[in-house]
């Protein structure tokens, strides 16, 4: 049976950058932030992509810019 993902398979490596700031969101979109591990504008982290991860991400992806990062 063929697979209905969309996206690439996870596991390999996404650099999240969060362009815009958490204040006047939701609690919870801040709680999301600071769970990927964003503590501040403009600050990146590299973090393995999982199904958990795109969960967070799609919740706050106004918030933040993701790019797949090469493995050379």
């Amino acid at each position: 049976m063929p697979s209905k993902a969309k996206t690439p398979a996870a596991g390999g490596k996404l650099r999240v950058k969060q362009v815009r700031s958490g204040i006047g969101h939701p609690k919870g979109h801040r709680a999301t932030l600071r769970s990927i591990g964003l503590k501040h504008h403009q600050d990146v982290v590299v973090v393995t992509d999982t199904p958990s991860l795109r969960g967070m991400l799609n919740q706050v992806r106004h918030l933040v810019e993701v790019t797949k990062v090469e493995e050379a």
